[in-house]
């Protein structure tokens, strides 16, 4: 038989069928490949002379999951299960032989082979978790009973890979081999069939997993986890359901279970969110005006000007990477809280089991830390990170472009102060650019990018592959107060204060935030992320709110009360003095008390976010409505079940969020939430 399509290939090597999957980069299961599959081993089932299987991949991986492009399109024949099954049923012994990456379907294939080979290096799992999905081709199915319900458990819920060494242990896969894979399967082949041994087949256990005692307790464990971890995410809890019917099913029965729970998810809102938002995080390392004759360079080693919670942070994510980082304090004191925070820091992830005591040696090696400014001189890349204050970092900024080589990056970490401003005051405004990291910056993935009005592009591409390296999510934005995360964020803070003014309880308004899916509501972020962030008491406003709590000396839970006390172990809990201030601020700007129904507070927190994200738009700030989601999902504990507050806006539609607005926010009262004439066309395109 032959096959036109060139995305496999087939060949004969001893008594063998050699299948090998040549669909770059990441030899993903487009149509054409799993035609191509469905020829091949219809072949080499038919050969009287072909005794084994042996399928493979060519470049850099094994079959790394489905075909992205085809997400939410008809699938073409065969779809995936139906390959699989196939591929399941033959009587001849098929070898999996695996590197690089095995995921998704990639792995769902690899457990319908009798036998699995890897190379030291290889990577298994089944992530359809973080596309609010389980496996649709069987893998919760065969997966528990190959390596157990718990291991299949941790797999399936976290959506995390495991290495080689682990899938050994576990009996994911049957060998691992430093040498020529194909060359090890096949000698590992004949020697199975030498030995006329039955070929292992997930297929033939037809009865469900026989229950043994305490496996109930492990399935509600993990519900409880999901519930607790993923509050609001079916995925999880769908990918527990179909792992406990491998207890409670015949292995087909299982197989059409599993593919109705997969349907399911595939046509409910919150995969349609998490979807949009996985395609959106790779347009947002698109930069439109970026060409291939950029030239950009490498980054291979850091300096940080500021050892406090950000710049360790900072500095931190140098190290995790493998970079050389040296912080710049300006002082003894200050410079050793830093090395011991770090050391604290690394030594709990070990406590943790994140990472083993020749790890944390080898990241604690990575920094090294100065009272010398000159010691930036070497820098490829420099990061100030001192505290908010425009003339210090003028004046630092003076000084680096100085001592800095000529091909460097001069970034500053502000989250709010004028990039333009901070760029001319180094004279060499072309070499600055914002990279705005969010804490602890060493945990959160989110690093706002921001452009100057003179940033050359080089430095842009430079930092947008740092990104990559450290394992951050990086948006492209240009300058205006707040960038887009925070400028966002303010008036939706502006807003909860104004009706906790009205007489709303700030619990109140904090828990339906928490339902709608934050991690917490407007009052216990503030009081996380300090009142007294840019206040000085010599400049206090008497208009504002935060400034009376600031001036109570409320200034959250750094000294433990703020809209809320706070006790040793930072519970929060009502305060009778915070509700006073409120009402007595309320009472002296002569706002009454009004009632409000949990849907007019949830409308009255998100509109607003949605409105200013218009306005970014229609400024120019970002280049698409999906980098703003990106932005709110990783970097402000929106739910990414509900896409972003752009995705989230469309999908309420711009008549009905202009009616709100019109209703719930006067024009005569307050410009701020005044719509954009072009709120309609911003909302609806890219």
């Amino acid at each position: 038989m032959s096959r036109a399509d060139k995305a496999v290939h087939y060949a004969i090597v001893k008594q063998f069928a050699v299948i090998t999957v040549d669909n770059p980069p990441v030899n993903a299961l487009s149509y054409s490949v799993r035609k191509g599959l469905a020829m091949s081993l219809e072949e080499a089932s038919e050969n009287d002379d072909v005794s084994g299987i042996i399928i493979t991949c060519s470049g850099r991986t094994f079959i790394a999951g489905a075909d992205i492009s085809e997400i939410g399109k008809p699938p073409g024949d065969p779809d995936l299960p139906e390959l699989l099954e196939y591929l399941d049923a033959i009587e001849k012994p098929v070898m999996a032989v695996l590197h690089g990456t095995a995921l998704g379907g990639g792995l769902e294939t690899a457990l319908c082979c009798n036998y699995r080979i890897s190379t030291p290096s290889t990577r298994f799992g089944l992530p359809e978790v973080h596309l609010g999905l389980i496996p649709g081709a069987g893998g919760t199915q065969r997966l528990p009973r190959l390596i157990g319900i718990e291991k299949a458990l941790a797999m399936v819920t976290s959506g995390n890979p495991i290495g080689a060494d682990e899938a050994l242990e576990c009996g994911l896969i049957d060998k691992i081999t430093a040498e020529d894979p194909l060359s090890a399967s096949i000698e590992y082949l004949e020697e199975k069939i030498k030995s006329n041994c039955s070929h292992p087949s997930i297929r033939l256990q037809e009865n469900p997993i026989t229950k043994y005692s305490g496996l109930d307790d492990t399935f509600n464990e993990y519900k409880k986890h999901a519930e607790k971890r993923k509050r609001g995410y079916l995925a999880p809890l769908y990918n527990i359901r179909s792992v406990e019917a491998t207890c409670e099913l015949p292995f087909l029965d299982g197989l059409k279970f599993e593919r109705e729970l997969f349907e399911e998810l595939m046509e409910g809102d919150q995969s349609k969110a998490q979807q949009y938002l996985f395609f959106a995080e790779r347009h947002a390392n698109k930069v439109p005006d970026m060409t291939r004759e950029v030239v950009d360079f490498e980054v291979q080693k850091v300096a940080v000007i500021g050892g406090g919670l950000m710049g360790a942070g900072i500095a931190m994510s140098m190290a995790n990477a493998g970079l050389p980082v040296t912080i710049i304090e300006s002082n003894q004191k200050s410079l050793i809280r830093c090395q011991k925070n770090i050391e604290a820091n690394f030594q709990g992830s070990q406590k943790k089991g994140r990472l083993s005591h020749a790890q944390v040696k080898q990241r604690l090696d990575y920094i090294d830390i100065s009272l010398n400014i000159n010691d930036v001189s070497e820098a490829d890349l420099i990061i100030e990170a001192v505290f908010e204050n425009m003339e210090l970092k003028k004046d630092i900024f003076g000084k680096i472009a100085k001592l800095a080589k000529d091909k460097v990056v001069l970034a500053t970490n502000t989250s709010a102060l004028d990039l333009n401003e901070i760029a001319e005051s180094s004279g060499r405004p072309q070499d600055v650019i914002g990279l705005h990291f969010f804490s602890p910056a060493n945990v959160m993935r989110l690093l706002e990018i921001v452009r100057a009005k003179k940033t050359d592009l080089s430095i842009i591409k430079t930092c947008m592959k740092l990104a990559k390296r450290i394992k951050k999510i990086p948006v492209l934005v240009s300058v205006c107060p707040g960038f887009v995360g925070n400028r966002i964020l303010f008036v939706r803070q502006q807003q909860a204060m104004r009706m906790a003014l009205q007489g709303i309880d700030i619990e109140r308004i904090d828990r339906l935030m928490v339902e709608f899916g934050f991690p917490m509501g407007p009052f216990q972020t503030a009081d996380l992320i300090g009142l007294d962030l840019g206040w000085e008491k010599a400049l206090t406003n008497k208009f504002l709110l935060v400034d009376k709590f600031c001036e109570a000396g409320r200034l959250g839970q750094k000294n433990a009360k703020g809209f809320y006390d706070y006790d040793k172990n930072r519970k929060a809990k009502t305060s009778a003095e915070s509700s006073k201030l409120i009402k007595e601020f309320a009472r002296l700007k002569g706002i009454n008390s009004r009632e409000l129904t949990d849907e007019e507070i949830l409308d009255q927190c998100l509109i607003p976010m949605i409105n200013e994200g218009v306005k970014i738009r229609e400024e120019g700030i970002v280049s698409r409505n999906s980098d703003i989601d990106v932005i709110y999902a990783h970097g402000f504990g929106w739910p990414a079940y509900r896409g972003g507050p752009m995705y989230y806006g469309r999908n309420l539609g711009s008549e009905k969020i202009i009616k709100k607005i019109q209703n719930y926010f006067p024009l005569d009262d307050d410009k701020t939430f005044l719509p954009s004439k072009s709120f309609e066309d911003i909302l609806y395109g890219n």
